[in-house]
């Protein structure tokens, strides 16, 4: 399922109070849960000035969708085309987002089946 990050601009969203933040996830839930499970909330950043979202749906118009439907603008959706982190550093290529990371040791892949026969060996 394709992952999103949408852009939220609302002036002074870092000042907003716990009950405030607490009915704007509220609002966002009541219409996910109208709109089916093909769209999922997965967290948000609030920053000073904007809410970076992150959410998983087959397509970008049902993102856009639940933007209307609730009232939140969504000024910029963008689909995540690859995650990285400090682990993917040693795989020295690109992986696609989600895709299950093999282990790398001495520069050799080693299943998890590889591995607990390598532990039993020992």
């Amino acid at each position: 399922m394709p992952k999103y990050v949408i852009e939220r601009e609302i002036p002074g969203a870092g000042n907003m109070s716990a009950a405030d933040l607490s009915g704007a996830s509220a609002k966002s839930c009541n219409v996910l849960n109208k709109l089916g499970n093909d769209i999922q909330w997965i967290h948000s950043y609030v920053t000073g000035d904007k809410i970076y979202c992150i959410y998983t749906a087959p397509s970008e118009d049902l993102i856009r969708q639940h933007a209307e439907l609730s009232g939140f603008p969504a000024n910029k959706v963008s689909e995540v085309k690859a995650l990285i982190d400090p682990t993917r550093a040693a795989l020295n290529a690109f992986q696609p987002a989600f895709s299950p990371v093999p282990l790398i040791v001495g520069g050799k892949y080693n299943s998890a089946r590889t591995q607990q026969k390598s532990r039993q060996a020992h």
